[in-house]
């Protein structure tokens, strides 16, 4: 996964932009295509990072859910229905983790 910041994506399309013009003449510089590979392997990193990340928040999230099932299961009385509640938003949140980590890992 690659995660470009703004700055970055200007600076990689003008190079690209003149890589081509370059290219064109068959004279493409090659500081233009270490620059543009820099950029991109420093967007690889960062996007690395950003995913470890999300998987840790999943990783949290689930462990949120388990929690909440306990509790749900252990309640008694009036506390039952918010522990119930606390599951289903656990749950929500855990499902909107996955989509958000599934989306990341493929692009």
């Amino acid at each position: 996964m690659r995660s470009y910041t703004p700055a970055e994506k200007r600076e990689r399309g003008r190079l690209f932009r003149k890589g081509a013009w370059q290219a064109v003449s068959d004279s493409v510089d090659p500081r233009l295509e270490a620059r543009i590979q820099g950029i991109d392997q420093a967007a690889e990193e960062r996007g690395a990072r950003e995913l470890q990340a999300l998987r840790d928040k999943q990783e949290a999230d689930r462990q949120a859910v388990a929690d909440a099932k306990a509790t749900a299961r252990t309640a008694r009385g009036t506390d039952r229905q918010a522990a119930r509640d606390a599951v289903k938003a656990a749950e929500k949140q855990l499902r909107t983790t996955e989509r958000v980590v599934y989306r990341a890992e493929r692009s």
